[in-house]
């Protein structure tokens, strides 16, 4: 049976109990269960009741696990709900803009129903073709934030030699699949076997390596770029990015998008090399995939129709069950996940 409007019901939710120094720990999160919830908007509230589907793992979830107030985005509120991205069904509105049994995608929180404002990045979302966990991922936040990062922060050329890191995750897959649709040359780093096997042998890659099995990450560098790196997309910064650095080609293109492995240090070490940007006129920059918005409506069609005629290949690693998001979350820091880690809470 489905829900009824205006029917009171018991509430699953994921709390965030306090802010952290480290790894986080599945004990920094709780499964609530005796929370009850009004299936209605209020009138004249402009909220959105939806139910949850699918809720995104994404590593910058880690920051807002800090009292830290400088970043792009607010942490979270200890006792509170924890927020995130996810695709989800309306069944109440009070915005004109929505209306019951639209699909959206956007922030929500980690329970089974939410009340949650419009805000820029909620979206409708077209069923077709493209399974609706997609939109967590290859037709959502990390899939443009990949099309982004590269085409407009990296600058590509044909012919250029691209290092991903990272590059069995959500954003990075992508990337290399975007730099061969491209004409570049692709190497990607991952930390196991089986993820080097996926890069090399299911997403296109033209090389890829095993970091946790390299003890000189500048020789492996060298050995799969032996003429240098034109771009390198950072999603892990540390150690990697100073190997990177020294195998800099002239006007190579650094876009920084990530630094998973300085997630968890209290006191994260300065990186070394940054001379070689100035002998190299290396162009190193940060993003933030909403500086782009403007592009999503041509991503979108681009991406969806890139997958739909078969040259893009997404790999998705689902858990069943709200009760496991914080397993699948804590996960992400220790390479658990093959592909961009969803959450199912629920079938439309």
């Amino acid at each position: 049976m489905g829900e009824a409007v205006g029917e009171i019901v018991h509430n699953k939710q994921i709390i965030f109990k306090g802010y952290i120094d480290g790894t986080p720990k599945e004990t920094d999160m709780e499964l609530k269960l005796g929370s009850t919830i009004k299936l209605e908007a209020p009138k004249g509230s402009s909220l959105i009741l939806v139910k949850n589907l699918y809720l995104s793992c994404d590593p910058y979830m880690r920051g807002r696990m800090r009292n830290f107030h400088g970043s792009y985005i607010p942490p979270f509120v200890p006792g509170s709900v924890i927020e995130g991205l996810g695709v989800s069904k309306v069944l109440d509105s009070d915005d004109p803009n929505f209306k019951p049994g639209d699909i959206v995608s956007g922030l929500t929180g980690w329970e089974e129903y939410s009340l949650i404002h419009k805000n820029d990045h909620l979206r409708k979302v077209e069923s077709d073709s493209i399974p609706l966990s997609y939109y967590t991922g290859l037709l959502g936040m990390p899939g443009f934030t990949a099309y982004a990062g590269f085409f407009e922060v990296c600058g590509p050329k044909k012919g250029d030699y691209v290092f991903v890191s990272a590059a069995s995750g959500a954003v990075g897959q992508l990337v290399g699949q975007f730099a061969k649709l491209n004409g570049c040359y692709v190497v990607g780093s991952a930390g196991s076997g089986q993820k080097v096997d996926l890069l090399k042998n299911k997403l296109g890659f033209d090389d890829a390596f095993n970091y946790k099995e390299e003890a000189d990450l500048d020789a492996v560098l060298k050995r799969v770029f032996p003429q240098g790196i034109d771009i390198y997309f950072d999603n892990v910064g540390g150690s990697m990015l100073e190997a990177v650095l020294l195998n800099m080609r002239i006007h190579g293109r650094i876009g920084v998008c990530g630094m998973v492995s300085q997630h968890s240090l209290s006191d994260p070490k300065g990186t070394r090399n940054l001379f070689h940007l100035v002998i190299k006129r290396v162009r190193m920059q940060g993003f933030l995939q909403r500086d782009y918005l403007h592009l999503y409506p041509k991503f979108l069609e681009d991406v969806s129709g890139l997958y739909k005629q078969g040259k893009i290949t997404y790999l998705e690693d689902m858990d069943q069950g709200l009760e496991n998001g914080p397993s699948a979350f804590v996960g992400l820091f220790s390479g658990k996940n093959v592909g961009k880690k969803v959450i199912c809470v629920a079938h439309e």
